[in-house]
């Protein structure tokens, strides 16, 4: 199974419920009221997230947390990968560059078009998408096509 690690899905949580109300500076105690995430953790997550410059935080008084961007602008992609480095379903693809068959792999180049496909998925989902209200059992859920594949104009001059 293909799963993100707690913290990162506690950031997103606390992502969206920065996403739903940008008006505003966020503490992390209010964060972890709204969210029902640990205080502790929920620091933790901001300050990873802080130095990934995907939130911006100011000291004082009314000092707190803000998205460095509109949720629109930052993907899913980029939280995880501030989380939990860079996005590979397999080895061959991680921070290492291979593994001991890399050589001799013949399922390399299948890999490297996987990988792509979900990088490409998850940079095509915003935190603005994810703090949207969850959809009822039943209803449709529409992610255009041509976001998993941009379509290149074959007449456009380059």
């Amino acid at each position: 199974m293909l799963k993100i690690s707690k913290l990162t899905d506690y950031a997103i949580i606390v992502l969206g419920q920065m996403a739903n109300d940008t008006d505003h500076t966020h503490t992390a105690a209010g964060l972890a009221e709204a969210t029902g995430v640990a205080a502790p953790t929920v620091s933790k997550v901001l300050k990873t997230l802080c130095k990934a410059g995907i939130v911006k935080s100011t000291r004082g008084a009314h000092g707190g947390y803000l998205l460095a961007r509109p949720p629109q602008q930052t993907s899913v992609a980029v939280v995880i990968n501030a989380l939990e480095g860079p996005i590979a379903l397999t080895e061959c693809e991680g921070e290492r560059g291979g593994c001991e068959q890399s050589s001799s792999c013949n399922a390399r180049g299948s890999w490297d078009v996987i990988n792509r496909a979900v990088r490409t998925a998850l940079e095509s989902v915003s935190l603005a998408d994810m703090a949207k209200p969850v959809p009822k059992h039943g209803d449709e859920v529409f992610i255009p096509l041509s976001s998993f594949f941009p379509i290149k104009n074959s007449f456009s001059a380059e």
